[in-house]
């Protein structure tokens, strides 16, 4: 059963048509994705499915006593100009749930003060039971979990939301949309202004979300971790592809194969008819046959340049296909439309490239051993050893502000390392993406730009730029016009002719639509030399990387594997430090100490009183480790707030270790206390406090 349907939506403005034609439905368990190039209308269409915007044709219709939730960039300003504190709004989401507990509150009051009344008794019981169902006991801890989740630590609670950053009014938004838990979630980019822990902690509650859910997000791992429908959006509609992104790209290959294979086909048919009419209807003007083809291949021709050729297969008619009445075209309009008649879009980039590591004597890029990198007074990370050989690609991962850009600049020889010496290979050049950026002239081709920094003849030159898919007529485009991926594979080609064989990547996906990061990628794929790669694209770090350099604690630490390895390698070191922290260690450290069993010589009396002062020590170590936990636990609390969450799986570490200590000692405690009263009763009721 489908929550929300839309019928034949069109969007004009003028005689512009951003899109028509599209119909869609969203399950009530959907999890999907809306993906596109920028400016193909993805937002205007969310906009229509949640009603906010009217559509120029067509209708969408939301199942009865459904709600829908919307997170937007624009209801951000609306949002940040409430006077409510951060953890206040949360709480106007539970206002109803609030004033069922005054109203317990009230009766037990009642209750107390001698009002036994049998009617009040049992409404006060039927109101608990209400109450304890639609979540009363537990939305404190929703709310808790969900702030901190998304990096709004308790330091945060008591703010103002008109004083909150933009980035964070936006998490604000985010946080009560999921603490609503509207029927059908639409999220607009949901992942900018979110850090990787907190993007990693949105994954997994979308993953869990009852009900149905439509993203637009540029980031492809996000997408891969969470929905379970891809939508592409495109000028010809909407392509519905089951799976998450990573299945998507598999179909649309198998698809773009098979629209390849019937777009030669019906190109052929129409080509023959195009030749009879010719040889036809020019000899004969009253070539009834004639005549009626050249009709059919004007319509078939219109189909085919407003809705692709794969819709003239599909059996409709132009009614149905919103055409009305196709003007029919005359033999020279029609050769010239047959002849124009757009091909595929380029084959989408090649799947499961993987760069190829061969390891040889000579092929070294990159060492250090003892380095200390930032600046005089301030230093930001030491790095132990580190060794990257050629083609291998390093992704330097870590929070804003640890240091991956001075690391970068440390290696262009703009910075000198605080300590140690960073050894460099032979016949090394190194290429600066951001610079490379920097340096195109907007007045200039992309011909030009390249023939500037390395004299070419056209033909070698456009042979050249085609490996960087420029082809055709794309080599005449002015610098100035080209799009966020043009930009980036235009600076790619320049820093590979300059001879770089070690190139710097700075963040180069910011700002990309998905189209233009595939591209990137592939460009990036075919690259015969090293890589080091910054970026928050955690599918472009996926796809590349070799190693992972990851910064935290002012410490690189180096991890020899994918970026999925790298995840999996931190997933089973942190099941293991539970398991490590509940064995005691060899030492003898207080608990051990406490656990040995007492000498078997000793007398009754003494083993009593050995009993009660283990007991009495027990106390004071469980006492002491609560208040660890506790500090702890306000420690991660803040942490991604104060660090962007640069220390969270170390305080992990730390928590879940002594949360196991706790454990350890609570249970010396009750095995010790369950002997010392069968001997002694009197200690009955400090055990029972110290169970309670």
């Amino acid at each position: 059963m489908s929550i929300l349907t839309a019928h034949n939506l069109s969007l004009s403005f003028g005689a512009f048509d951003l899109f028509r034609g599209i119909s869609v439905s969203v399950a009530n368990d959907g999890k999907i994705g809306l993906i596109g190039p920028n400016g193909i209308g993805k937002t205007s269409l969310l906009l229509i499915l949640a009603g906010l915007n009217q559509p120029t044709s067509g209708s969408v219709h939301l199942a009865r006593q459904r709600r829908l939730g919307y997170l937007r960039q624009e209801s951000i300003e609306a949002f940040a100009s409430r006077q409510n504190l951060v953890y206040a709004e949360m709480e106007v989401v539970f206002a109803h749930l609030k004033s069922q507990e005054a109203r317990l509150h009230e009766m037990e009051a009642a209750m107390e003060a001698g009002d036994y009344d049998e009617r009040l008794l049992e409404a006060y019981g039927e109101m608990q039971q209400a109450f304890e169902a639609a979540g009363g006991y537990d939305y404190p801890v929703r709310i808790r979990r969900t702030l901190q989740g998304l990096g709004l630590g308790e330091k945060y609670w008591q703010t103002p939301l008109c004083q909150l950053s933009g980035g964070q009014q936006t998490r604000a938004l985010l946080a009560r949309l999921l603490l609503e838990k509207p029927d059908l979630l639409i999220l607009d980019e949901p992942t900018n202004h979110l850090d990787v822990d907190a993007i990693e902690w949105l994954e997994a509650t979308l993953r869990e979300w009852s009900g149905a859910i439509l993203i637009v997000s540029h980031d492809r791992y996000f997408l891969d971790n969470v929905v379970n429908t891809i939508w592409e959006m495109s000028r010809a509609g909407i392509e519905v592809y089951s799976g998450n992104y990573s299945a998507y790209l598999q179909q649309r290959q198998e698809r773009w194969e098979r629209y390849q294979k019937v777009f030669w086909e019906e190109k052929a048919r129409m080509q023959k008819d195009m030749d009879f009419i010719k040889s036809n209807i020019v000899r004969q003007s009253s070539n009834a046959r004639a005549v009626g083809l050249l009709k059919r291949l004007s319509r078939d021709l219109t189909i085919a340049e407003t809705l692709g050729v794969m819709a003239l297969r599909s059996n409709q008619s132009w009614l149905e296909m919103d055409l009305g009445n196709v003007r029919p075209l005359g033999v020279v309009e029609a050769e010239r439309c047959l002849h124009s008649l757009a091909e595929p879009d380029q084959r989408p980039p090649r799947l499961n490239m993987r760069l190829e590591i061969v390891h040889r004597s000579g092929t070294l890029v990159l060492r250090s051993g003892e380095l200390r990198i930032g600046y005089p007074g301030n230093s930001l990370f030491s790095a132990r050893e580190i060794e990257l050989r050629r083609g291998e690609c390093a992704a330097l991962i870590g929070p804003n502000g640890s240091g991956k850009t001075t690391f970068l600049k440390t290696l262009m020889g703009q910075l000198e390392p605080l300590e140690g010496q960073l050894s460099l290979g032979a016949s090394l050049k190194i290429g600066y993406f951001a610079q490379a950026h920097n340096e195109l002239n907007p007045d200039d081709t992309v011909i030009e730009a390249l023939q500037r920094r390395k004299g070419m003849l056209d033909g070698p030159a456009r042979s050249y730029l085609a490996r960087y898919l420029f082809r055709g007529e794309d080599v005449f485009k002015k610098v100035s016009t080209l799009s966020g991926g043009e930009r980036s594979r235009l600076a790619l080609a320049l820093l590979a002719v300059d001879g770089a064989n070690l190139l710097l990547l700075d963040e180069p996906t910011n700002h990309l639509d998905i189209p233009s990061q595939e591209v990137l990628q592939e460009v990036l794929e075919n690259f015969a030399g090293t890589v080091l790669l910054v970026s928050h694209d955690r599918y472009l770090v996926d796809r590349l990387a070799t190693q992972i350099w990851e910064l935290h604690d002012e410490r690189l630490h180096i991890f020899k594997g994918s970026y999925r390895q790298y995840l999996e390698n931190r997933a089973r070191q942190a099941a293991v430090a539970p398991a490590a922290a509940s064995s005691w260690p060899t030492a003898p450290t207080d608990a051990n100490r406490l656990a040995r069993p007492a000498p078997k010589a000793a007398s009754p009396g003494k083993n009593h009183q050995r009993q009660l002062q283990k007991l009495h020590e027990l106390e004071r170590l469980i006492e002491a480790q609560e208040g660890k936990l506790a500090r702890l636990d306000e420690d991660i609390q803040t942490t991604g707030n104060t660090q962007p969450y640069e220390n969270l799986h170390r305080l992990s570490w730390q928590y879940a270790q002594a949360q196991a200590d706790l454990d350890a000692l609570m249970a010396q405690w009750e095995q010790l206390s369950t002997g010392a009263h069968a001997v002694h009763p009197s200690i009955e009721t400090v055990i029972m406090e110290k169970r309670t």
